[in-house]
């Protein structure tokens, strides 16, 4: 029997999670949810994906725009086993009494603090900590990205501390609202958020995080530096990357020099809206020296917590016992 998935907000990354768990053989999108009329709520209808609106006077907005309602989201409560919340900020304290109160299961995005539900996911490094859990949250797309790496360097190498800058993109590729920007921003709050929040995951791990916003909307990139405990060789922790799942490494010498490389590489791949769900390596840019490892990684921001999300789903309904099964059944559906 299928886990009924509901998909509180259907933008960037709701989307983009209704595809994903659509592709799975265990669970299925049941409803999704907009607040206004968009071409968003056109493409759900088209896609025959349910749509929920907030209320009894948004299903008049939605018909006079000629677009179909399956009725209100406290409907969608009722046909849902767990709802995954991709509303904006400010406004998921509200949504998590109402999926308590509605004795639903609720997956928050990393945009919310870590405080709104106690527990933070990510599949690889803490997979049972969401095990029948009723609420998690999956980090943010900087922080899974961080993670991907520096989880598996840690349980072989003993990390003793990392810095890390993150070059920003400015907004999304469809948000028109807050980009493009003729600017290069740092971030003035150091050390940045992100690296509190990769401690929600891993609290043992010592590290720093700077950030600066620049103006492109394609990918996030890192500068990282890892102090190791134990000595290796450039080529050991290439050859671990290799092995880690949602890792691909790539090669400047092969033409993939920046992120517009990558996003081209994802559409070659024939990948839903030419999305990168892997944290991309530079091969060629990983250097040990000494006790110290440099290099650099790209972060496709609009897809990479996508196979999390599916992961938790699997968690916190008790579906798949093992984090490895269950992210080689996740990624294989997706074509990962």
């Amino acid at each position: 029997m299928k886990v009924k998935v509901g998909i509180n907000g259907y933008g960037t990354i709701g989307k983009r999670a209704a595809t994903a768990i659509n592709q799975q053989d265990d669970m299925e999108v049941v409803g999704v949810t907009k607040t206004r009329p968009t071409y968003e709520a056109v493409t759900a209808n088209e896609l025959k994906l349910p749509l929920y609106v907030p209320s009894e006077e948004a299903i008049q907005d939605f018909t006079k725009a000629g677009i179909k309602v399956a009725g209100t989201i406290k409907e969608l409560y009722k046909k849902c086993d767990i709802i995954i919340d991709c509303t904006p900020g400010d406004v998921a304290e509200g949504y998590k009494k109402e999926y308590s109160d509605a004795g639903i299961k609720g997956i928050f995005q990393g945009g919310e603090d870590h405080s709104l539900t106690g527990i933070s996911f990510n599949a690889m490094a803490n997979y049972k900590e969401s095990w029948g859990a009723q609420f998690s949250r999956v980090v943010s797309c900087n922080t899974t990205g961080l993670i991907r790496t520096l989880y598996p360097l840690d349980k072989k190498f003993k990390v003793q501390n990392v810095f890390s800058t993150l070059i920003r993109r400015s907004a999304d590729p469809n948000d028109s609202k807050k980009g493009p920007i003729n600017a290069i921003e740092p971030s003035l709050k150091i050390p940045t958020h992100h690296g509190p929040d990769v401690q929600s995951i891993m609290p043992w791990l010592n590290i720093q995080t700077m950030a600066v916003k620049v103006p492109t909307t394609l990918m996030h990139l890192h500068t990282v530096m890892v102090k190791l405990g134990t000595q290796t060789t450039t080529e050991d922790v290439i050859a671990l990357w290799k092995k880690t799942p949602r890792v691909r490494l790539v090669k400047g010498k092969s033409g993939i020099k920046s992120s517009a490389q990558i996003m081209d590489l994802a559409r070659d791949l024939g990948r839903p809206r030419g999305d990168m769900y892997e944290i991309i390596v530079w091969e060629d840019g990983v250097k040990v020296v000494g006790d110290t490892l440099y290099y650099y990684q790209a972060v496709h921001q609009e897809s990479d917590v996508i196979p999390e999300i599916v992961d938790c789903i699997r968690s916190m309904c008790k579906m798949e016992e093992d984090a490895s099964r269950s992210m080689k059944k996740t990624d294989k559906a997706m074509g990962i």
